[in-house]
């Protein structure tokens, strides 16, 4: 197994639920529970019982065929989800704060946690699942950080939320994440706006020609990372 491999594998199975973590990095690939099961050559009803901690937790061999599996569907696509997730996604410490969910969170709970309100596309957070979230000092990243660097705000997987803090009215960090989507073909799942009540109207239609769910909240980011906590990694 090879690096990427090996970390997957070994966070699957030290985890106090392997089943969630073998669903969380079954959806960051993007397979469905049929196309893993046909490659494993098991029935949809073993993986469904797997994820759904109905079967006893997998061995290791079990756990690294099962990655590896991930990986060669993702390589026949072309290996963009592997290309990523093996980038140096180093942050840079004073712009990005990265954590990663041992689980996805549906958007309207995060929205709930946060203390937020929806202000584009709230028809889509009861859709939207989350596995990370990244808290930016926009200005910092708006006017250090290189376009081609935009991909390390999405730590593991762009299924996130990123959580821009020194916002003015919000139009900057939304023309970053359009101008960021053209350089890196990635965009969040969430976008929150912390410490404003009031967003500029461009934001709001960037989020909304994006498919971006936009939330903003008054919430301490302390107290913020104190409510997610529980559910990182």
């Amino acid at each position: 197994m090879n690096q990427l491999a090996t970390t997957i594998a070994g966070e699957i199975a030290l985890s106090k639920d392997p089943g969630s973590s073998m669903k969380k990095w079954r959806e960051i690939f993007g397979v469905s529970q049929t196309e893993l099961a046909e490659v494993l050559k098991v029935s949809s009803s073993t993986i469904s019982d797997y994820e759904g901690g109905r079967r006893k937790s997998p061995g290791i061999g079990v756990v690294a065929r099962l990655v590896q599996s991930l990986l060669d569907v993702d390589e026949k696509r072309g290996g963009k989800v592997k290309k990523q997730l093996e980038q140096n996604f180093a942050p840079k410490a004073d712009v990005f704060d990265i954590a990663e969910f041992s689980k996805a969170i549906n958007g309207k709970k995060f929205m709930e946690l946060i203390g937020a309100e929806c202000v584009a596309n709230p028809g889509k957070l009861k859709d939207t699942s989350i596995y990370g979230y990244s808290i930016i000092d926009s200005l910092k990243v708006i006017l250090d950080v290189p376009v081609h660097d935009y991909m390390k705000m999405y730590g593991k997987t762009p299924e996130r939320a990123l959580i821009f803090m020194q916002v003015g009215s919000g139009r900057s960090p939304m023309i970053a994440v359009k101008v960021g989507r053209f350089s890196t073909d990635m965009r969040p799942s969430i976008v929150v706006l912390h410490g404003i009540d009031k967003v500029d109207p461009i934001a709001q239609k960037i989020a909304e020609a994006e498919k971006i769910p936009l939330l903003i909240t008054t919430r301490g980011i302390d107290e913020i990372k104190k409510s997610l906590k529980e559910f990182e990694a």
